[in-house]
Order: C-alpha cells, then sequence, then structure tokens
C-alpha cells in the first residue's frame, strides 16, 4: 500500500482499481483481526455537516491504530468568523497528520488540500461521499465474495451517494443502475467520469423506472430523499419520489439472494419500509459497522505503519 502514503483521497476516482481492491482487502484483514496495525499519528475532523458514522467510526478506527483525534468543530474555532480557507489549512497542516473533512461545497475540500500538505480525506461533501462506498463495497464483496459481475440499483435521489456509487462500482467491474425521478439525476459530469472508467465492460444505465433497475440487481440501495441542506424541500419531494421506496413488492423484482444497502440515516416509510431495512435481505447494520473497518484501512494506507 506504499503508492497511497501521502496522499488525498478527495473522490473514488483518486484511487485506481487495484488501489482501491487493495484497501478492501486491508479492511477484511483488519476486521478478522488477521492483521493488527499501529499507526501514532494525529487525525483532524472538521465537520461543518452534522455526522454520526463518519465521525464515530473516523474517531474509533484512529484510536485502534494507536493515534489520536482532534474534533475540530467550526463553532468553536475561527472557521465560523471566517478565517481562510487557505489561512486555516496551512495552519492544521502544522499540527496534524491528516485530515478529514465534512463540508457542503466540494470546492472547498479542494482548496483546504491544495493549501495544506497533509493528506485530505473527503468525509462528505455536496458532490461525493467516497468512504461510505468504501464500506458498501466491503459489504457487496462479504456477502457475495466477488464484485465483478455483480448488478447493483440504487433508487431514489442522484445525490452525492449516487454519484460515488456509480465510480465505486465502475472501478470494480460491477454494472450499476441509478434510477431517480426526473430532474433529480446524478451529476452528468460524475456520470461521464464513471462511464470512461467502465470503459464499455461494465453497465451504467440512468432510468426513471424503478421496476426496470431493480429487476434482477443483486443489490438494492437507497438514501434519503432530501440530503442536508435539502430540508426545505423534503415535503415537496414526498409524492415525487414515492415510487422509488424500497418496499417489499420492489424487492421481490431483484436477484430472490439480493442484498438491501442504506447508508443510514433512514426516514422509515419514505426511501425504505421498515419490513425491509428490518428483514432477512437487509444489510444495512453490517455496512454500518464496516465504515469503521474500511476508515481504519484507508487511514493506515495513507498514514504508514510502524
Amino acid at each position: 500500500m506504499a503508492a497511497l502514503i501521502g496522499r488525498d483521497l478527495l473522490g473514488l476516482a483518486d484511487l485506481s482499481p487495484t488501489e482501491l481492491q487493495d484497501i478492501l482487502q486491508l479492511a477484511t484483514q483488519l476486521k478478522s483481526q488477521q492483521l493488527k496495525l499501529q499507526c501514532n499519528k494525529v487525525l483532524g475532523l472538521l465537520f461543518s455537516k452534522a455526522s454520526t458514522r463518519t465521525r464515530v467510526s473516523f474517531t474509533v478506527a484512529m484510536y485502534q491504530l494507536g493515534g489520536q483525534v482532534i474534533d475540530l468543530n467550526p463553532n468553536v474555532t475561527q472557521v465560523s468568523r471566517g478565517e481562510p480557507i487557505q489561512d486555516t489549512a496551512r495552519v492544521l497542516d502544522r499540527y496534524l497528520d491528516i485530515l478529514a473533512i465534512r463540508t457542503f461545497a466540494q470546492q472547498e475540500l479542494e482548496t483546504f488540500a491544495h493549501y495544506a500538505k497533509i493528506p485530505v480525506i473527503n468525509a462528505l461533501t455536496d458532490l461525493e461521499h467516497p468512504c461510505q462506498i468504501l464500506a458498501d463495497l466491503l459489504t457487496v464483496q462479504e456477502c457475495f465474495g466477488e464484485l465483478a459481475g455483480l448488478t447493483l440499483t440504487y433508487v431514489g435521489d442522484g445525490n452525492n451517494v449516487a454519484n460515488s456509487l456509480m465510480l465505486g462500482c465502475a472501478l470494480v467491474g460491477m454494472n450499476v443502475r441509478i434510477s431517480t425521478p426526473k430532474g433529480y439525476e446524478p451529476d452528468s459530469e460524475i456520470v461521464e467520469q464513471a462511464r470512461a472508467i467502465a470503459a464499455n465492460k461494465t453497465e451504467i444505465l440512468l432510468t426513471d423506472d424503478p421496476k426496470l433497475a431493480a429487476k434482477g440487481s443483486n443489490v438494492l440501495y437507497t438514501d434519503v430523499w432530501a440530503s442536508m441542506g435539502q430540508e426545505t424541500e423534503a415535503d415537496d419531494r414526498l409524492p415525487i419520489f414515492q415510487p422509488y421506496q424500497i418496499s417489499e413488492q420492489l424487492l421481490s423484482l431483484a436477484d430472490s439472494q439480493a442484498i438491501v444497502l442504506h447508508c443510514l440515516p433512514a426516514h422509515r416509510g419514505e426511501e425504505i419500509t421498515d419490513a425491509v431495512i428490518e428483514g432477512s435481505h437487509s444489510r444495512v447494520w453490517e455496512q454500518a459497522e464496516n465504515r469503521l473497518h474500511a476508515q481504519k484501512a484507508l487511514l493506515a494506507s495513507i498514514l504508514g505503519t510502524n
């Protein structure tokens, strides 16, 4: 994993197919305790958005690696008073070994990475959520053994998770179908980037027909219909997105051994029914646990170990 030492992860396409597979393999070894690594470094968490799984999993992962974590809540730092990003980045660069950022605009993340010499990890922006997809792919791999040739169907809003899923699936040789209402498709540049990575070896399908997308799929995946920052749109979106709910009816169209994923938090009764998230096909809790193992592997790969 020496090739990843010192590198940023601003989006999934920063990884090659081999590097992504290596992270998943390392995560598997760490989860099974076949391998124990030490990484006595300091991780900073600069989160401008609410977080449960990302914040806790990064913190526990770093502690388990023997490192330390500093929670840089913007509300109690000079960031909240308008200190320029480039100034904050150059100061934190002299205190920390690595920085994970959760913010709104991808450009803010990229500006941080430009001015900071330490590695910067995308812990979620409005454009991408690469760390989530590392855990998703690890979960799918655990269930099916191999990733190449499987089909993942995402239904709902074409948000940051949908964007990163397309890239991740393309990198590991999975087919991916994204089903959204018209006008809520994923980022067009990410679509083209994913198709370039797939290079006609795998399918990347965009459709407004959730039944077509779900048919025969190995994985059904969804997320909330209104992401952070879109709360005022939530009520207006309900009737538009209702046909895109993962229900028992939609699940019945998928492969009989299909699994169901949700990155959480879930609005039960909206994007997913209670029966499905609690049902035998759900792997949502394994998926949530795998945030810890995938991010531990990522941190160890970027920081190196001793």
